[in-house]
């Protein structure tokens, strides 16, 4: 008979969920990375879990992102509760991918944070070819501004 305690099922959910799911505790250590976040960041979870989470942002970011990490545990809440952010990552294979990020802060019993969750999806694509609409949406009215200055 399959296992269907809560925490049971809330184990499946993580695993098998098609969005990256990320724990990392207090320290900003990864301790949860399930096959979605293998697939995305190209870090298998055995590679992952016991590192920080430097090894996805990039370099560049980093500073403001335990600024942000640190006042977030402070409060015991993101500023982005309810959001989706895109952001950049750095991919196992060195590149860089965008991708969306909710976060949550997570609390102990007594209202203390203990770390932090993210889910994420890959972007990339979608990101990419927004911005060549944009590029080609300033074209085409530079273009039309130009026509209608004739």
């Amino acid at each position: 008979m399959p296992d269907d305690t809560t925490e049971a099922q809330a184990s499946r959910l993580v695993a098998q969920g098609p969005d990256a799911v990320i724990y990392a505790s207090r320290d900003g250590i990864i301790r949860t990375w399930n096959a979605a976040a293998e697939r995305i960041f190209g870090h298998p979870a055995a590679d992952a879990v016991g590192q920080r989470l430097d090894l996805i942002v990039p370099e560049r970011f980093r500073e403001a992102h335990w600024t942000g990490w640190e006042r977030a545990h402070a409060d015991g809440v993101t500023q982005y509760v309810g959001q989706s952010l895109p952001t950049r990552a750095t991919h196992a294979s060195g590149d860089t991918i965008t991708v969306e990020l909710s976060f949550a802060i997570v609390l102990d019993d007594a209202g203390e944070a203990i770390g932090a969750l993210a889910t994420a999806r890959d972007i990339t694509e979608r990101f990419e070819q927004d911005r060549a609409n944009r590029r080609r949406l300033k074209e085409l009215e530079e273009e039309l501004e130009t026509l209608r200055s004739s």
